[in-house]
């Protein structure tokens, strides 16, 4: 009888332990080679521009993944282009979109309210034009399945403001109580 330690049989094991250690290396490396060398063009015409940045969700809002990103060096009278790619739309009716400004801001001649298809990012170009030094704010607000989510889009024009950069000062009261002051709007 052969048992599992006699040396003819543990030889067999030996060599299969190889080849399938082998065999197993060779498709992590030959996946981990072709996943590198495929590059995309749309990767590469993006690489020259800015990054999108998501908006943060809620777990109770619509679902749908708000990413953007500003082109340029927003001045007054001058429109400037938000880049919208809005994805993770899973109701079949659609989602909706609707786009809001604040703060010194004119939305250009896009439509206010879209209708974004099922399954499919889309992307959107936008152009807002600042009407006065600041901050101003795109508002976006996407409903889906009867649930609407909110962001807000800064858009900075000039220097910050004084009031912004020095918000971290305390000054002390005569009777000796620290006050933080605050800009109201």
């Amino acid at each position: 009888m052969f048992y599992r330690h006699h040396p003819m049989i543990a030889s067999a094991v030996r060599k299969g332990a190889y080849v399938s250690s082998f065999a197993l290396l060779t498709l992590a490396l030959s996946s981990f080679a072709s996943a590198s060398s495929d590059t995309s063009k749309p990767e590469k015409a993006a690489a020259g521009r800015a990054a999108m940045t998501t908006a943060p969700m809620k777990a109770n809002g619509s679902g749908v993944v708000v990413q953007f990103r500003v082109d340029g060096t927003p001045q007054v009278g001058a429109a400037t282009s938000v880049v919208l790619t809005l994805g993770g739309v899973t109701d079949p009716a659609g989602a909706s979109l609707r786009l809001q400004t604040e703060g010194g801001l004119t939305l250009g001649a896009a439509a206010s309210t879209v209708t974004l298809p099922a399954g499919s990012p889309t992307t959107l170009t936008i152009a807002v034009t600042p009407t006065a030094d600041g901050i101003g704010y795109v508002h976006v607000f996407t409903t889906q399945y009867g649930a609407t989510s909110a962001t807000s889009i800064p858009i900075q024009v000039g220097k910050t403001s004084p009031a912004q950069s020095s918000g971290n000062e305390l000054k002390q009261s005569p009777s000796g109580e620290k006050i933080r002051s605050m800009q109201v709007k």
